[in-house]
């Protein structure tokens, strides 16, 4: 049996926070949010450049996705006078979505290459 090397574990800790993760976990299941999420990893994005960046999406199925993500406290807003600007809320989600962008959608990303398969 291989031993894994002794990594800090709190077993207390871990059980307050396994909800937690597990919402956090529901709201990034879905893709349409996810997309959203990732897209805000540059930076602030107004409703309507959002919009424009996912245009399979109503406005109506838009702004649900947005509601949710501000309910389950993923994403932060300000208002400009008409404009709803929306970021990434700093915190474990941010970390997550940092790590999945730069995975998933990084230009060159070089960590999702499929392993070479040999040749007979």
């Amino acid at each position: 049996m291989t031993k894994r090397p002794d990594l800090a574990f709190d077993l207390e800790a871990m059980e307050s926070h396994s909800d937690e993760a597990a919402g956090l976990l529901r709201a990034l299941a879905n893709p349409q949010r996810l997309r959203i999420l990732c897209m805000l990893v540059g930076g602030e994005l107004s409703v309507g450049q959002i919009n424009e960046r996912v245009p399979e999406l109503s406005q109506s199925a838009l702004s649900q996705h947005l509601a949710r993500l501000r309910a389950e406290e993923l994403v932060v807003t300000r208002r400009e006078s008409q404009t709803v600007w929306y970021s990434l809320r700093p915190g474990p989600a941010e970390a997550i979505i940092a790590t999945l962008h730069g995975i998933y959608c990084a230009p060159n990303q070089t960590a999702r290459r499929r392993p070479e398969t040999k040749q007979a």
